[in-house]
């Protein structure tokens, strides 16, 4: 939805600018502020006309798992006060790109029909990073329907080296 990242950008940028120098632990809190905030009831509840802001931060607060530093309380005070809970997972997603941005390295999605173990991964992000051109951060996601090997996103680019895509092409191939 292209108003709502229109709406998160100044906030991810902002809270980019101030918390520069603790980038790892900002990052940390807001994916678990975005996790509470991407909750439909807790979104439902906060656009109740009858709730008021401090009722709004005080069950977001109470749902997450650690609590907030001061920063975080700042953010989360200015996006309830603004109206604004539910950007908060696309400020997130765009934080994390503008830190990967710093960092030099990229989001990667790997889906895969079996669990990979540490080694494998080790060895299949040597290998991405290199087919990449820049360093990983991997989330790993179990995805059965691929019936063996892995889908890569890392951004807007997709690997699929699944049985399923193979099976795909050779399906396309007998019917063409």
């Amino acid at each position: 939805m292209a108003e709502l990242a229109t709406i998160a950008r100044p906030y991810a940028e902002a809270l980019f600018e101030v918390t520069r120098a603790h980038l790892p632990a900002t990052q940390t809190w807001l994916d678990n502020l975005a996790s509470a905030a991407s909750s439909p009831e807790l979104l439902q509840f906060a656009a109740n006309p009858r709730v008021n802001a401090s009722q709004v931060f005080h069950v977001v607060t109470s749902a997450l798992k650690d609590t907030l530093p001061e920063q975080g309380v700042n953010f989360l005070r200015a996006v309830i006060d603004n109206e604004r809970l539910a950007a908060v997972p696309e400020v997130a997603r765009q934080f994390r790109a503008l830190a990967n941005e710093v960092a030099g390295s990229s989001d990667a999605i790997i889906q895969s029909a079996f669990p990979i173990g540490q080694n494998e991964l080790a060895e299949l992000l040597s290998t991405l990073e290199k087919r990449f051109g820049r360093k990983l951060e991997a989330t790993v996601k179990l995805v059965p329907e691929l019936i063996g090997g892995v889908r890569v996103a890392v951004g807007d680019e997709v690997l699929d080296t699944s049985v399923k895509a193979r099976l795909e092409q050779m399906k396309s191939a007998l019917i063409a």
